[in-house]
């Protein structure tokens, strides 16, 4: 939900705890497509299918992962040598993973797959092609350490049974180190499936044609802001099928997708519910996903949004735990099949992606100026956190919505030296550090300094 702080003469700050939202972004403003509800099936109608309870999900995977959760990624900005020096204890001597340098980087960072299981069914999950989005990285971590650790558990037998699971838990390691979306050429990754210049996306092709697999999982973090649907609640989890071209039909590889993405749900309910959307079908031919699909894959996409106080993502984390093993699992006894795909074409889809705070009702204060009034709407280069603020717009933002307003009721938003342009007299506006204090009259003491972020709470 929006939270709206109140700062009044001796800042008494009325409010409620931030709402689930917080979360690193998956999409860039450049290739972002409006959100818009998926078009009615054209090859099968899944209205039209009778609806059967859903197979029950496994229990325990919640008690599990805090038994079986991989220490040394507690930050989530860790990097290549932080997640290969965290691995080790489980992977070395083990007879149930294995682990294989697929690729390189373009700084030469090794890629590597960790692989388990010994079915006939084929599944490629692949995370962190974003650098900065690490979430389920680290849940692929607790996977491991789960099949190696937990083997006699019953998902982890029907897995290892069942499934031959390749998992790349890094693909963009140079991305990683800078924790940025892009590797180090500055490409997007997954916008590199077509076009395959990347040594990344070669090397996810590669996996890909040598395994052929029936399934794969495509692992992301998407924007904190954005909302489920219409409503003011923030997105935890957003899951794809996603289109295969652009008619966004539905053929018997997607309707699978769909299936296992509605196992995915149903098992992750009781953690995020209310707080779970449908990530946008548009096809992008450039996409991995997509192409997945297109080449015969039944892919799911899963976006980790944000969450309440878990600025390190380690309860989403966990949530990615219960989910993926639960969709393995639903593989793997061919349960799946059995889910009603409306559990995913029935989400509201994602919606509306908010800024992150608004500073409303004030007087700004720019030294060498007379006070103006005016609101000043913030981001974060750091919105998991709530840091590293900047100024996006100055003015009159009456009726604008963000995940926290600052209401400073009339007092005077005093503007820091750092926050100043100065090349032709002092000036705040769009892209200035968001650095100044709150005081009562132009020149007074401060009753509270925003250094960046966090509001107060």
């Amino acid at each position: 939900m929006r939270n709206t702080l109140r700062l009044v003469a001796l800042v008494a700050v009325l409010g409620c705890a931030h709402g689930a939202g917080d979360g690193s972004e998956a999409t860039d403003a450049t290739d972002a497509t409006d959100e818009r509800d998926a078009e009615p099936m054209t090859s099968r109608e899944a209205a039209s299918i009778a609806p059967t309870p859903a197979p029950a999900v496994p229990s325990g995977l919640r008690d599990a992962h805090a038994a079986v959760r991989v220490p040394g990624l507690e930050l989530r900005t860790f990097d290549h040598a932080e997640l290969w020096s965290a691995l080790p204890p489980i992977l070395e001597g083990s007879t149930r993973l294995r682990v294989e340098e697929v690729g390189r980087s373009v700084e030469n960072r090794p890629i590597r797959s960790v692989s388990f299981g010994e079915g006939p069914v084929r599944v490629l999950m692949w995370s962190q092609m974003h650098g900065d989005e690490s979430t389920a990285t680290m849940a692929l971590a607790d996977i491991y350490a789960f099949v190696e650790r937990e083997a006699d558990h019953p998902v982890a037998r029907a897995i290892l049974e069942n499934l031959t699971v390749t998992t790349i838990p890094m693909l963009n390691p140079d991305g990683a180190q800078r924790f940025q979306r892009r590797n180090a050429y500055g490409i997007d990754i997954n916008r590199d499936a077509r076009a395959l210049a990347t040594p990344e996306g070669r090397t996810l092709k590669r996996v890909y044609d040598e395994m052929r697999p029936q399934f794969a999982f495509n692992l992301h973090d998407q924007d904190v802001g954005t909302r489920v649907g219409r409503t003011d609640a923030g997105v935890a989890i957003a899951l794809l099928s996603p289109a295969f071209d652009e008619s966004r039909e539905v053929n018997d590889v997607r309707l699978g997708a769909m299936r296992v993405a509605a196992a995915f749900r149903q098992a992750v309910e009781p953690l995020v519910g209310g707080h779970i959307a449908r990530y946008d079908d548009s096809f992008n031919p450039r996409a991995f996903g997509d192409l997945t699909t297109t080449w015969g894959a039944s892919a799911v996409l899963v976006e980790s949004g944000g969450w309440r106080d878990d600025p390190e993502k380690q309860y989403l984390r966990m949530v990615n735990f219960v989910g993926l093993l639960a969709a393995l699992n639903a593989i793997a006894d061919g349960s799946y099949t059995r889910f009603d795909e409306r559990l995913y074409s029935e989400l509201p889809s994602n919606g509306r992606t908010l800024p992150d705070l608004l500073v409303r009702g004030g007087y700004l204060v720019v030294p060498g100026l007379e006070p103006v009034r005016a609101d000043l709407m913030i981001e974060y280069r750091d919105p998991v956190r709530r840091r590293d603020g900047f100024i996006i717009e100055v003015g009159d933002l009456g009726g604008r919505d963000a995940i926290d307003t600052l209401d400073v009721d009339g007092l005077y938003v005093v503007a820091a030296a750092e926050a100043l342009e100065l090349s032709h007299g002092p000036q705040v506006g769009p892209g200035s550090p968001a650095r100044f204090h709150v005081a009562r009259t132009t020149d007074g003491p401060a009753l509270w300094s925003f250094e960046g972020g966090p509001p107060p709470e």
